[in-house]
């Protein structure tokens, strides 16, 4: 099976890691030099490089931006709970009911920029895995470490039970993130922006935590918070002990 996905960096980095597995990068005829050097690239890397009229990427995409630039990628892999790894500085983001295509791509942006080693969603009450996801996370979906379940509770009791100290982002938490101790193997969970996590979720936490606000709006956009928070661990773990 195979995926599309198009926009100037998530081709590259559909590039970068997969390199000649791709089965075609198309490009805009006649297109700008920027378009052309990812052609470019993916030819360096071996794969089969083809050009068309815009509109025919345009057909192609759906009227999706793809910016002059397609390919055709292998599907991405999706492991389970038990595939996840956990060493003393793990760090997975768990998103519960993040249905926007572009909070979830922006979420894996800053997660794999920031480090964590793994993503953790339910198979039902979240946005798919679709080329506008792939573009929102500006490539960085090639990069992660992918891990969708059938029951996100039990995934993240499973994860406690090993060890994970699992915290639900909520703005009315009794405490704040900087509060908890990050510093070991964690999992952060980011609920839906108008409802927040799930009850059955929030059960299955071990801390819920608000991150300080010190403005009138009293929220934040859900990939907005991820990343505070992911700066959060980072800063306890750079804090020597």
């Amino acid at each position: 099976m195979s995926r599309l996905v198009y926009g100037l960096q998530p081709v590259r980095e559909a590039v970068r890691v997969h390199g000649d597995a791709l089965e075609r990068v198309v490009v805009e005829q006649g297109g700008s030099p920027k378009i052309q050097a990812v052609g470019r690239f993916a030819e360096g890397r071996g794969v089969r490089v083809e050009t068309a009229p815009r509109a025919e990427l345009d057909r192609r995409t759906g009227g999706g931006r793809h910016q002059g630039v397609v390919a055709v990628a292998p599907d991405l892999k999706i492991r389970g709970v038990d595939q996840l790894a956990v060493e003393p500085t793990s760090i997975v983001v768990a998103l519960d009911g993040i249905m926007d295509p572009q909070n979830f791509g922006a979420i894996v942006r800053s997660a794999v920029a920031l480090g964590a080693t793994g993503i953790l969603w339910p198979e039902h009450s979240s946005a798919p895995l679709s080329p506008a996801m792939f573009r929102a996370s500006a490539g960085a979906i090639e990069h992660a470490m992918l891990c969708r379940v059938s029951s996100l509770p039990e995934a993240l009791r499973s994860l406690a039970d090993r060890g994970v100290t699992v915290i639900a982002l909520d703005a009315q938490g009794p405490t704040t993130l900087g509060a908890v101790d990050l510093r070991g193997p964690v999992a952060i969970v980011i609920g839906a922006e108008d409802k927040g996590a799930r009850k059955p979720v929030l059960r299955a936490c071990q801390h819920i935590a608000r991150l300080p606000m010190a403005g009138p709006i009293g929220s934040l956009n859900a990939s907005v918070a991820g990343a505070l928070a992911l700066y959060e661990v980072l800063r306890q773990r750079q804090v020597p002990a």
